[in-house]
């Protein structure tokens, strides 16, 4: 006997459902915003989301998968804002490096966010693996975005670079190796040297 589907939830049910993890990503965000990745707490999060402490277990089973979901969120909300506003220049280079320095303008403002935000997707959780796989793909489209179909050997490798790239200097600005002028200089270099 061939197995059934299961039925679909109600549209209202899942439209509640989404509502609910928007409201735990806020509350994530806004918690790591005031005091960092420490201050999120998974106790906290629910509490502020206004959802009891096993629902937000459900969706998340970890404060790293919380924190990387919601960096997923706003790469995601990033990704819309430069649709609506395209990145500025020529050349594919010109392009990636305003995308580049854009984005990193717009973690500069919450840096205890961002923080919060990158040592989780630095955590060797397994539980935050498919969150970290979304901010990639995510990364990737920005970039991919960016280079607009220009022709460019080895697009692939450039993405996954740049990327890379990316993470990495983001990492120094929040452990304080680097300033934010640094970062956007780094992130432009990058994007000159592998797409020029």
């Amino acid at each position: 006997m061939p197995a059934r589907a299961a039925p679909a939830p109600p549209a209202g049910r899942s439209a509640e459902t989404a509502a609910r993890r928007q409201r735990l990503l806020d509350a994530a965000a806004s918690l790591a915003a005031e005091g960092g990745y420490d201050a999120v707490q998974m106790r906290d999060v629910a509490a502020r989301a206004e959802v009891a402490l096993g629902t937000l277990y459900r969706h998340y089973s970890s404060k790293d998968q919380l924190l990387v979901a919601a960096l997923a969120a706003q790469a995601s909300a990033l990704q819309r804002r430069l649709a609506l506003r395209p990145a500025r220049g020529a050349a594919p280079a010109d392009r990636v490096a305003d995308v580049l320095r854009r984005a990193s303008r717009a973690l500069e403002r919450e840096p205890r966010l961002t923080a919060a935000m990158v040592t989780a997707l630095s955590s060797p959780d397994p539980e935050a693996a498919r969150a970290k796989l979304e901010v990639y793909d995510v990364l990737r489209a920005i970039i991919a975005g960016a280079v607009d179909g220009d022709q460019v050997p080895e697009l692939d490798g450039v993405l996954r670079v740049l990327g890379y790239v990316w993470l990495a200097v983001l990492g120094s600005w929040v452990g304080g190796l680097i300033d934010g002028e640094r970062m956007a200089g780094d992130l432009d270099s990058a994007a000159r040297l592998l797409l020029d």
